[in-house]
């Protein structure tokens, strides 16, 4: 369509899907979802572990030392239901917790040997299936997939994103 006879821009007829355009968006968000997951679910398998201790690799990777409080906040959960997971990998060998230098009251996570390589199995899973996806979508779909993404964001999640984005090497 040419947009420039209608006097509309390519990104204002965006704003007019249908119900219908936009549940086909929600149902592919679902099943795409269930592909991302799949891969890290099955290396998580016998392992009595399940996606929130995904996440929680994830994040002490992307910032060693970061606090438990600061863990919370990213990962949106209850306290007793982090600590269950941190519980877990910290028993296995996976975590470590070390008191606070300058508040003894904080607990700094850091991954160990084998918490890393667990972590990095999982992130190559899910990187090849991004990879691989970007790859068949082209640049253009992935700025957009980006903006889609960081626009569905509440204001909490999209600051925790963007101070991850911030921080990044």
């Amino acid at each position: 369509m040419d947009h420039s006879k209608t006097g509309t821009s390519h990104s204002d007829s965006l704003l007019f899907l249908t119900d219908e355009q936009l549940r086909k968006g929600i149902e592919a968000m679902f099943f795409a979802y269930r592909g991302f997951t799949a891969d890290p679910d099955r290396i998580l398998e016998g392992m009595d572990y399940g996606r929130a201790h995904h996440r929680a690799l994830h994040f002490i990777h992307r910032s060693p030392g970061t606090t438990v409080n600061n863990l919370l906040a990213i990962l949106g959960v209850t306290k007793q239901s982090l600590n269950r997971v941190l519980r877990s990998l910290i028993e296995d060998g996976l975590v470590e917790s070390r008191v606070g230098r300058a508040d003894k009251r904080e607990r700094h996570l850091h991954l160990t040997e084998k918490g890393a390589d667990l972590e990095r199995s999982l992130s190559d899973a899910q990187r090849a299936r991004m990879r691989a996806a970007y790859r068949a979508a082209g640049p253009g779909a992935v700025q957009g997939f980006r903006h889609v993404l960081e626009a569905m964001m509440d204001e909490s999640a999209r600051k925790q994103y963007l101070s991850l984005k911030e921080n990044s090497p």
